[in-house]
């Protein structure tokens, strides 16, 4: 096992992953730029240096920075928690070319897998249901016969990186140049590849990714399903699991295929493999992500397994102790972020002057807020993830709407109420609903 890890990462997946460590026994290394001077993840950590500016790409993108303080100060390991630098293949290969053990996925696999087209071949290669699309269009003229063949709606998709990012809708051959041109432009400013394709707009849908984990030894565990299917603008909002739409004859197909996809590319480490769902219980392979997912509290809920640890565990080359897991119980996350829902949802900073954190059993809120902290305005406004376990989906969702109630954050603006208003929706309660939930209901927000 690793004697020290350097986290880099900022934020509540920050401080998740120091107490995980902490717990293991670990000594950790926080890394962090100037504007997170006081932010928790610093003070929590064994050792903490700072990077550079505020902006990310001179402090948690700074891979020579971080490589070096790594090297300096004996850290074994690097977890890059997720976003930021968890799905930079040439930071994988960086840190094994320095001796540098990645809690992640070898560069191979990160590459494959980003390529979402490449990816796409791989999974129809092994037959695993793919959404019908086209391979890489190059101009607009390739992507009209693309089009004129898969038919409207589509999506335009970059190849590359995620987040919602570099991706359009299209409902007509008209909006197709627009479309292309703008997520070609988006993708190559966010993840510097502007190569998009195409692919069925299928609709409605549900959002359902399998968590798999698999170790160093040959063996693939799939941890259930999440339901994240609540999303605005493609990011989720609301995870629940397990998910309402499942019967235990569709997860064991969902599970079989999921394996599937991991063992045709040889995964490693922690992953996710992510599904579109039909009415009819059709489902296609969207994506994998090779890292840490931001919802993975809820899975750890629902099978009293630490995602984290055993992260760590395997990429220290233990073998797992488990060959399949138990889902008990019903988990519910909510992400509270600092935005305003009633003005675009524009992004909120400041000082927080009050802070209230909901207790009970069962009640689990993942942050890196206190009283007094600043939140910055140069990051990403989830602020922290509230997440509740009960025996059943119903006694989940009462649980979640006390504990929503209950929280308090003042001095900066935040989506509690969006939330609320989600969580007591009929539609919601009901369990039918897919990923046009939060688009129907615009009076929500």
């Amino acid at each position: 096992m690793f004697s020290k890890v350097l986290i880099a990462n900022r934020g509540e997946i920050a401080v998740r992953i120091i107490r995980a460590c902490k717990e293991m026994g670990i000594l950790t290394i926080a890394v962090f730029s100037e504007a997170d001077r006081d932010a928790l993840h610093v003070s929590l950590a064994d050792e903490s240096y700072c990077i550079g500016r505020a902006l990310v790409k001179d402090s948690y993108l700074n891979k020579n920075a971080i490589i070096s303080v790594a090297k300096l100060r004996g850290a074994e390991a690097i977890h890059p928690g997720y976003g930021l630098l968890s799905e930079d293949a040439d930071f994988s290969e960086m840190c094994k070319e320095h001796g540098i053990v990645f809690i992640g996925a070898p560069a191979e696999t990160i590459r494959l897998i980003g390529d979402k087209d490449e990816a796409r071949r791989s999974m129809q290669k092994a037959g695993v249901p793919v959404v019908p699309g086209s391979g890489i269009v190059k101009d607009i003229q390739e992507a009209q016969k693309c089009a004129a063949e898969i038919g409207f709606p589509l999506l335009v998709k970059a190849r590359s990186g995620g987040g919602g990012r570099g991706i359009r809708r299209v409902n007509s051959a008209f909006e197709l140049e627009h479309a292309l041109n703008t997520a070609m432009s988006e993708a190559k400013s966010a993840f510097g590849d502007n190569a998009v394709y195409l692919e069925k707009y299928l609709s409605p849908v549900r959002h359902i990714e399998m968590q798999m984990i698999c170790d160093n030894f040959g063996n693939v565990v799939c941890l259930g399903e999440r339901e994240c299917s609540i999303q605005r603008k493609n990011q989720k909002i609301v995870e629940e699991s397990p998910s309402p739409a499942i019967s235990k004859e569709l997860r064991r197909k969902m599970t079989e295929a999921a394996t599937i996809a991991v063992k045709a590319v040889n995964y490693r480490g922690i992953g996710t493999v992510e599904f579109l769902l039909d009415k009819e219980g059709n489902y296609y392979f969207m994506e994998m992500n090779t890292r840490l997912q931001v919802e993975h509290p809820v899975t750890e809920m629902v099978t009293n397994i630490d995602l984290v640890k055993w992260q760590i565990r395997v990429a220290a080359n233990v073998m797992l102790d488990f060959s399949e897991a138990n889902l008990s119980g019903h988990a519910i996350e909510c992400r509270i972020n600092a935005e305003n829902p009633h003005f675009d949802f524009c992004p909120s900073c400041g000082k927080v002057t009050l802070l209230h954190i909901p207790g009970g059993s069962w009640v689990r809120f993942d942050t890196a807020l206190y009283q007094g902290y600043s939140v910055p305005p140069f990051y990403d406004s989830l602020i922290g993830k509230l997440i509740v376990y009960a025996k059943t989906r119903e006694e989940a969702i009462r649980k979640m709407n006390a504990a929503l109630c209950e929280i308090v954050i003042e001095g900066i603006d935040h989506n509690r109420e969006l939330l609320i208003a989600i969580i007591s929706d009929e539609q919601f309660q009901s369990g039918d609903y897919d990923t046009s939930f939060m688009e129907k209901r615009k009076l929500l927000f």
